[in-house]
């Protein structure tokens, strides 16, 4: 993934090899996902292909393994909001597409209030969506060796309802 999306090259040019190598362990141990305050839910790419699952459910997920092509653990990594709600097969072909009703459930269900992303490119480097329960952020400038408006910080108040 580092490869073809650009980040191998861009290590490489700006640091070196080791780091490269570097990288790649580390990733291997990153969290699936991350909950701020007890309030905000932050994952890579999304939710997921059932509803009901809590917090307990990720935790439980073995992290030192390959990632499956299907299951709870791709979909964190792969799955993608969607506009309309429900569910729906992924463009990716890898996780599935959500909807807002599927956020609200999910926030819902772990009394949480927000799902913040990334996982996809967004023009203005963040795009809002699922009625401002769901926030993508974008970082990457040189993603696929493009050039592309990236975010460079995000903050926001977890203790302020409704943001």
């Amino acid at each position: 993934m580092n490869k073809i999306y650009g980040f191998e090259g861009e290590v490489r040019s700006k640091l070196s090899e080791t780091f490269v190598e570097l990288f790649a362990e580390v990733f291997c141990c990153l969290p699936l996902a991350h909950v701020i305050n007890e309030k905000v839910f932050v994952v890579h790419g999304g939710l997921f292909s059932v509803d009901g699952v809590k917090l307990s459910d990720i935790r439980a997920i073995d992290r030192f393994c390959e990632p499956p092509e299907e299951g709870l653990m791709c979909e964190l990594l792969w799955s993608d909001p969607q506009p309309s709600l429900g569910r729906g097969p992924s463009k990716r072909g890898v996780g599935l597409s959500f909807g807002a009703d599927v956020t609200k459930r999910f926030l819902q269900d772990n009394n949480l209030d927000l799902v913040v992303r990334s996982h996809e490119v967004k023009d203005e480097g963040y795009e809002i969506e699922h009625d401002g329960k769901l926030i993508t952020v974008f970082s990457a400038p040189n993603y696929c060796d493009q050039a592309f408006r990236s975010l460079l910080k995000f903050s926001f108040d977890v203790n302020q309802k409704g943001t």
